[in-house]
Formats: structure tokens, C-alpha cells, sequence
């Protein structure tokens, strides 16, 4: 036996912790939000994102939403991106061509950051991005500027909401994911002198475009 399996076998016939710790049968949500119909939640999302930094915008028509995305790019010529079909914008790879913009790969001089999400937490204005095959952590974590596009039903009340639904889908999300991150407006820090700087270890520019789809 080598020294993994002699470890996993030890972790498989030790005494299971917390045996006698009863079931909990009520939670309470960290962020409360009361009113969950669709308008609420997204009057509440921007509210919150808004707070953090964020800068959030709602369009009712996609190609309204695509027209403002590529001005948001221009004048650049190269995005890091996600895949194009994990971002919910119909006729984003035409319009990326037709200006001339390319997806490239990895690149630290690429300015512009492009992904959809995979929720947005009303309670919080947390975008949840759920890394994996397609979905690349690098476009929201490199370039200064990161581009998030979602559609209204992917707003959700807080991130418990969200942690019961992978729950109830039997955590396929997570069990294809490489990691998980909730992004809570643009990467700050005050470690030096408790003075605050945007950017230092992450996009110092957080654009959010909504698009209405329920």
C-alpha cells in the first residue's frame, strides 16, 4: 500500500466527527431580500453591484446590449473571453469579427476581460463564476477591465438560493467546475497604509450588462 492509499484508508475508517449534531431545520439568509419578484431582484442586484464599484447597466434588447459591449472594447482589436456560447448576447461572434476584434488567449497586454456568469446574488451584487471546459478563469482575473454579460433569470436572492439549486441538481455544476468565484465588485485592496487602490490584483473596472429575458 502506498503512502496515498494508507492515508485515504485512515480518513475511510476514522470515527466520523460531529455525529450527534443535530439536523439544523432553520436558516437564515446573510443577506435577506424580501421581495424576490424578477423586477425587484434586478432593482436590487444593480443597487448592490453599484455600491461596490460596479458599473451596471440594463438593456430590454440584445442588440442594444452588443452595441454598448463592443463600445466598451473599442478601440482594442484582442479580448480574453469565454467561449462565446456561455455568453448569453445572440450575434456576439459576428459582431466581434465584423469589428475586427479577436479572441486571443492568455495574453497580459489584453485590456478587455469578457465572460458571461454563471449567477448574480441580489442580496450581495456578487457575480458567481464557475470556471471549467469553455469557461477560463483568466478573462476575469487578468485584463483591467472585465465585461460580464447575464440575462435577467439569472439573478437570484442570495447565494444560498443558489447553493440549494446546485443541491438539488446533484452539484453537476461544481463537480465540472475547476473553481468557483463570487466576484463582489472591481479587485481593491488596503494593505499599504489602510489607503484603498482599485485594480492591484484583479480588473480595477467591473461593467455588468444586464439583458432582460424574463
Amino acid at each position: 500500500m502506498n503512502p496515498r492509499s494508507r492515508i485515504l484508508h485512515r480518513l475511510r475508517v476514522a470515527p466520523r466527527p460531529f455525529v450527534d449534531v443535530p439536523a439544523i431545520t432553520e436558516r437564515h439568509a446573510m443577506s435577506p431580500v424580501e421581495d424576490v419578484t424578477p423586477d425587484a431582484l434586478r432593482a436590487r442586484f444593480a443597487r448592490e453591484a453599484e455600491s461596490l464599484g460596479c458599473q451596471v447597466t440594463f438593456w430590454a434588447e440584445p442588440p442594444q446590449a452588443l452595441g454598448y459591449v463592443l463600445q466598451l472594447i473599442a478601440p482594442d482589436t484582442a479580448i480574453l473571453s469565454w467561449d462565446l456560447a456561455h455568453i448569453p448576447l445572440a450575434g456576439l461572434a459576428d459582431a466581434l469579427r465584423g469589428a475586427g476584434i479577436a479572441v486571443v488567449s492568455k495574453d497580459p497586454a489584453v485590456r478587455v476581460g469578457l465572460t458571461g456568469v454563471d449567477a448574480a446574488l441580489a442580496g450581495t451584487g456578487s457575480l458567481v463564476l464557475a470556471s471549467g471546459p469553455g469557461k477560463p478563469r483568466y478573462p476575469s482575473l487578468l485584463p483591467p477591465v472585465h465585461i460580464a454579460v447575464l440575462t435577467t433569470s439569472q439573478i437570484l436572492p442570495d447565494l444560498e438560493t443558489w447553493a440549494a439549486a446546485q443541491r438539488a441538481d446533484g452539484f453537476a455544476t461544481l463537480r465540472a467546475a475547476s473553481s468557483v468565484a463570487l466576484i463582489s465588485g472591481p479587485s481593491h485592496t488596503g494593505d499599504i497604509a489602510n489607503v484603498p487602490v482599485r485594480g492591484v490584483h484583479g480588473p480595477g473596472t467591473v461593467h455588468i450588462v444586464m439583458i432582460q429575458d424574463a
